[in-house]
C-alpha cells in the first residue's frame, strides 16, 4: 500500500497582489513615521519585520522592532533637559501607567515634582515621584550626576541636598547600572534621514511591480467576464 501525502495552495493572483500591496503600504509608513520622527526629541527608529508567509496572510505577518541605538545629542540651554548617552529608558507615571521614554525634557511644578512635559510625574528608582526637598529659585539650582542622582542647591547649608535617583531601566524594567545621563542636553532619533529614503525606492519598486500583476489579473478578469457574456 502506497500513501502519498502533501500540501497544494492555489491562490488567486489578484488577491496575492492586493495584500502584497497592503504590506508593502503599511512599510512605506513606517518609513515616513521614521522621516517625520528625524527631528523629534527621543524618538528611535522603527524597523519592519516581513515573516515568512507574509504573501499569504497579508499583513498579519508584518510586525515592527524599535532600534534602541542612542540618538544624536545636542547641547540644550535648560538645565532640567537630560539626555541618557547609554541605552535606558526614563520611567514616567502616566494615567495609562508607567511609561518608558527617552525624552528628558523635564520641568518643576510650584512644589517641587519633576514633570515631563506632558505634566506627568518622573519616577525615581524606588518607584515614587521625584520631589525636591525644596523649591529652587531657578532651574540651574538643580544637579543632575551620570548616575542619575538629582540633589538641589540649598542656599541656608550652602551646599546640596539630595532629592534621590532617576529610575533609569531598560527595555525589560531592570535597572541600568551605567546609564550617563548629561544634564543640559536633548537627545534627538537615531534616524539617518539618507538610509530611510534609501529604503523608499526597493519598497516602491515592489509595490509597483505587484500593481502591474493586480492590472494584468483584473484585465484578464475582465475579457473573461466579456467572453462569457456573449455566451
Amino acid at each position: 500500500m502506497q500513501i502519498n501525502g502533501g500540501v497544494r495552495f492555489c491562490e488567486q493572483g489578484i488577491k496575492a497582489s492586493i495584500r502584497a500591496m497592503h504590506v508593502q503600504t503599511e512599510v512605506l509608513g513606517m518609513i515616513n513615521e521614521n522621516i517625520v520622527g528625524f527631528d523629534k526629541v527621543g524618538y528611535q527608529r522603527k524597523e519592519p519585520v516581513v515573516s515568512s508567509f507574509t504573501e499569504y496572510i497579508g499583513i498579519h505577518g508584518l510586525s515592527q522592532t524599535v532600534d534602541d541605538k542612542v540618538g544624536r545629542i545636542m547641547v540644550s540651554r535648560n538645565p532640567l533637559d537630560i539626555s541618557l548617552a547609554n541605552k535606558g529608558y526614563f520611567q514616567v507615571q502616566t494615567p495609562e501607567g508607567v511609561k518608558l521614554t527617552r525624552d528628558g525634557r523635564f520641568k518643576l511644578d510650584q512644589f517641587g515634582n519633576l514633570l515631563n512635559l506632558e505634566d506627568h510625574p518622573v519616577l525615581s528608582d524606588a518607584g515614587m515621584p521625584v520631589k525636591l526637598p525644596i523649591v529652587p529659585d531657578n532651574p540651574g539650582e538643580v544637579v543632575i550626576n551620570s548616575k542619575g542622582k538629582v540633589s538641589v542647591y540649598d542656599k541656608n547649608i550652602g551646599g546640596l541636598i539630595e532629592a534621590g535617583h532617576l529610575g533609569i531601566v531598560d527595555s525589560n524594567g531592570l535597572a541600568v547600572l551605567n546609564p550617563d545621563v548629561k544634564q543640559g542636553y536633548n537627545e534627538y532619533s537615531n534616524v539617518l534621514i539618507q538610509n530611510e529614503f534609501l529604503a523608499v525606492k526597493p519598497v516602491v519598486r515592489n509595490f509597483e511591480a505587484n500593481r502591474q500583476i493586480f492590472l494584468i489579473e483584473s484585465s484578464n478578469l475582465q475579457k473573461v467576464i466579456s467572453q462569457l457574456g456573449l455566451n
